[in-house]
């Protein structure tokens, strides 16, 4: 082994003062880490940008792991290509179509290509834009539909001061409508042994008042798709007896990027007349990252003038209609980006991928014991809901059951179906993509293990009746 000796530092080879370490040089060891975080008060003065970063970026590190968040319709994987995008886009304002023509333009081809998918009337007649998700997209379709109804019974010199909008399990975006825009929201109740809205179910619910009925393809609460093209056909028989002319729109949150393309002999879209809008999220099984959404009318005229405003100040007069006004341009191209990338052969793989890691779990869940599966992830969306077969006897709930799963990192949600079948607690599995047949066979083998578990030392009762998940 080599001996050195040391050597004694000269004015020539000892470093300058501005060079030598000290504790500061350490993130940890930083004036700024040795103190609890500003909650309530900026700080009164800067902070190394590295410091900063390291202690919020540990902070993060108490949210959950989005790989094991089986509970989120949401986008928790992207790839590189799409990442480098985002961040090229950061500064662009998509709302400034002048200062930002091209990204303008690719949002104008998404429309044009999701029309397409969902089989919009040839002629290029059908109009739509980007949102930030299919929330503030189904408020869009849903204030086109108030309009359109207002108008045409003030055409008629009828009254127009009591809307309604009718439609089944909902996404809680429809009861926000209904509440900030003043549209009475008659939800029909669940029928025994039923997970959406069911055809004649429609007829004690619409009336002249009526401005559309939602069907949803993908109901947050089991995944399955409500019968869009027989609500349509039982819309048809209400016109023929009463006269009244009640658009569909289709809140296809989830499933306007599965149905296209694992269903296509599903018929739900445009092709059927009485569709008016659909609208979709682009950051759910769109595949994009989050932030984005579309909504979709089968033609203009189906979209109010008197919704669209243009707005000058930012360059050039530019159309706009949406709840928000500035938003970053970055998931629009990255959007378009995966419609470049897949096409519709990778879409379909992918969503194939997912539905057979769907069907695996459920295989898994019915041969375990205590479950009844209320949907095997086929039809609809990749994704398994099931409720336990005889609760009484399990000696444990499916809350229990959410919180034995979150030790290991499973975000699983448990929660009540719907009224009238309220009494139904399920949890649900989502299937999304980066979600692996690997990862699904661990989260079995945990379940498994959780079920046992419970089984053999049932909770003791608390005071929280949801002591896991709450939905």
């Amino acid at each position: 082994m080599a001996l050195h000796e040391m050597k004694e530092a000269t004015a020539a080879t000892a470093p300058a003062r501005d060079e030598r370490i000290d504790d500061a040089t350490d993130v940890f060891a930083s004036p700024l880490s040795g103190e609890v975080l500003p909650k309530y008060r900026m700080p009164a003065d800067h902070s190394p940008t590295e410091v900063v970063y390291s202690l919020l970026h540990n902070e993060l590190l108490l949210d959950g792991n989005a790989a094991q968040n089986l509970a989120t319709f949401c986008t928790t994987w992207s790839d590189d290509g799409a990442r480098r995008l985002m961040d090229e886009c950061i500064d662009k304002n998509m709302i400034d179509k002048d200062e930002y023509p091209q990204t303008a333009e690719i949002e104008s081809r998404c429309v044009n290509i999701l029309a397409d998918l969902w089989n919009a009337p040839p002629g290029g007649a059908a109009t739509g834009c980007s949102t930030t998700g299919s929330s503030e997209a189904a408020m869009l379709g849903g204030l086109a539909l108030k309009w359109r109804w207002r108008a045409r019974r003030k055409a008629e010199g009828k009254p127009a001061d009591r809307p309604n909008l009718v439609c089944g399990p909902v996404q809680i975006c429809w009861e926000k409508f209904a509440r900030y825009f003043d549209v009475e929201l008659r939800q029909i109740p669940l029928e025994p042994g039923a997970t959406g809205l069911r055809p004649h179910q429609l007829a004690p619910y619409v009336d002249e008042n009526t401005i559309g009925v939602v069907a949803i393809l993908g109901v947050t609460y089991t995944c399955d798709y409500e019968p869009v093209a027989d609500l349509a056909a039982a819309l048809d028989r209400i016109q023929a007896e009463s006269g009244w002319d009640v658009p569909i729109h289709v809140d296809a949150a989830s499933g306007g990027f599965v149905a296209p393309f694992l269903h296509p002999d599903v018929v739900w879209d445009f092709r059927l007349p009485r569709v008016a809008s659909v609208n979709t999220s682009g950051h759910k099984y769109g595949l994009a990252p989050l932030g984005v959404g579309w909504i979709v009318w089968r033609t203009a005229d189906l979209l109010p003038e008197e919704l669209v405003f243009t707005v000058d100040y930012l360059g050039g007069n530019m159309p706009t209609f949406a709840l928000n006004f500035s938003r970053p341009g970055g998931e629009i191209i990255a959007q378009y980006y995966l419609f470049l990338r897949l096409g519709r052969g990778g879409y379909r793989r992918v969503h194939q991928a997912c539905a057979d890691t769907a069907a695996y779990l459920a295989r898994e869940i019915q041969g375990m014991g205590p479950f009844t599966l209320l949907y095997d992830g086929q039809g609809g969306l990749p994704a398994v809901c099931y409720t336990l077969t005889d609760p009484a006897a399990s000696g444990f709930t499916l809350y229990d059951l959410s919180d034995r799963l979150r030790m290991r990192g499973w975000q699983v949600p448990s929660y009540p179906l719907p009224p009238d079948r309220a009494e139904t607690v399920v949890q649900r599995v989502l299937i999304r993509h980066g979600v692996t047949l690997d990862q699904i066979a661990l989260l079995v083998g945990d379940l498994r293990r959780a079920v046992d578990h419970l089984t053999k030392a049932p909770p003791t009762a608390v005071a929280d009746p949801q002591p896991g998940f709450h939905h």
